[in-house]
């Protein structure tokens, strides 16, 4: 079945690994070092959205693994009173290794792009998204975002990294404006491998008992089976794994009943609370896509919080029950069933797309409550920025 051919397939030390906003580990190429320079630049700029006030490092910011620091919303707020994303911003970190959205013929299925549903192919077309997003930077246009740009302080380095009048035709210049964004994502702050597990596969330091145990139930195919879509090993030439194999899967998460997009205005959402993410299959246009999103990362995950692509879970722990006991549990009365009050009723509320869902790989682990914990325990490992004892 599609789902079995994949097998062939921070707190503040965190923020201090990022070193963000300061640039310290630049490129080599002083050209690609000057591009990525005008990136952070981007990254950081509050004044890019309309009204000023919200930049990209607002909903990716580094105390928070760059996802949205708030944890009272699942969804991140707008730059414009009362509006609200419909779902929960993914992590820029690692991103940069997604290869460009593309179907693989041989495994039949979706791979890469950014984006949870991987409408965007590349960074640079990721990067141009946010800001006329009506739900985020709002932006009405191109232009208006060039101009913001042209009045910037850093506007002469766009000459600088791209020629002499960069910034004259408002199509160029976005595309520049993007292209700069991406160099600065694909920079080492991006992308630290510096969490515990890195220190281990490194022979630097020790798995303790419980992270040896989740490690084996995570590499387990009989037990957690996580590696399946998380591979855990190092690459051929010894690449650090990434925990993500870049497919798309349907994991039957329940519909949020606290994500506030249900309740926009008709003009912003015109479904209301009837509305359904269809996720890639809304991105190719096919009902057999429909509630997949792509296997996020699991580097910095306890840092990540709320998970899934519409923040249903709450806690970690939470999330490998329910991949533990989605199928064993009965449905809940009602389809609009918090994580809380579906653990409490020992239920779980129906999909939010019944179709597709993955039952080959999760849904009955058959797992202990301890196995749990180690797993859980494991995943922790991967936050990046850890140090040893003597040096924290």
């Amino acid at each position: 079945m599609e789902n079995m051919l994949r097998k062939t397939l921070l707190g503040s030390a965190m923020a201090a690994a990022l070193i963000l906003p300061a640039l310290a580990d630049k490129p080599a190429d002083s050209k690609a070092a000057a591009k990525a320079q005008l990136g952070q630049a981007l990254f950081f700029d509050p004044s890019l959205s309309s009204p000023a006030g919200q930049s990209c490092a607002t909903c990716h910011d580094a105390s928070a693994a760059l996802t949205d620091p708030d944890r009272r919303l699942p969804v991140s707020k707008g730059v414009l009173p009362g509006r609200v994303g419909n779902r929960n911003a993914p992590t820029s970190m690692y991103a940069a290794f997604s290869p460009a959205f593309h179907f693989d013929k041989e495994e039949g299925l979706y791979v890469g792009g950014q984006f949870l549903d991987g409408r965007a192919a590349t960074l640079e077309e990721q990067a141009k998204g946010p800001f006329l997003n009506p739900l985020e930077m709002a932006n009405p246009d191109k232009r208006s975002v060039v101009e913001k740009v042209r009045r910037a302080a850093y506007s002469h380095e766009f000459d600088s990294v791209f020629g002499q009048g960069a910034l004259d035709d408002p199509k160029q210049a976005y595309a520049r404006i993007a292209e700069a964004l991406a160099a600065f994502e694909r920079t080492p702050q991006f992308s630290p491998f510096s969490s515990k597990y890195d220190a281990y596969l490194a022979g630097k330091t020790k798995l303790s008992k419980q992270e040896l145990r989740g490690l084996r139930l995570f590499e387990a195919e009989d037990k957690g089976n996580c590696a399946a879509c998380h591979p855990s090993r190092p690459g051929p030439k010894g690449e650090p794994p990434l925990f993500t194999d870049f497919t798309y899967d349907n994991l039957g998460v329940p519909r949020n009943p606290d994500n506030p997009f249900y309740k926009l205005p008709a003009r912003l959402n015109p479904a209301g609370a009837l509305w359904v993410d269809r996720g890639l299959g809304a991105t190719v246009n096919k009902r057999s896509e429909d509630g997949k999103f792509k296997v996020p990362t699991l580097r910095n995950i306890e840092l990540t919080g709320p998970y899934m692509h519409n923040g249903y879970f709450k806690t970690l722990r939470g999330t490998v029950v329910f991949y533990n006991d989605r199928d064993k549990k009965p449905l809940c009365s009602q389809n609009l069933v918090s994580e809380d009050a579906a653990l409490n009723q020992k239920c779980w509320p129906a999909p939010e797309v019944i179709t597709n869902v993955n039952r080959d790989e999760l849904g009955d682990l058959g797992l202990s409550e301890r196995e749990i914990d180690d797993i859980a325990a494991f995943m922790k490992t991967l936050t990046d920025g850890w140090q040893p004892k003597g040096k924290r």
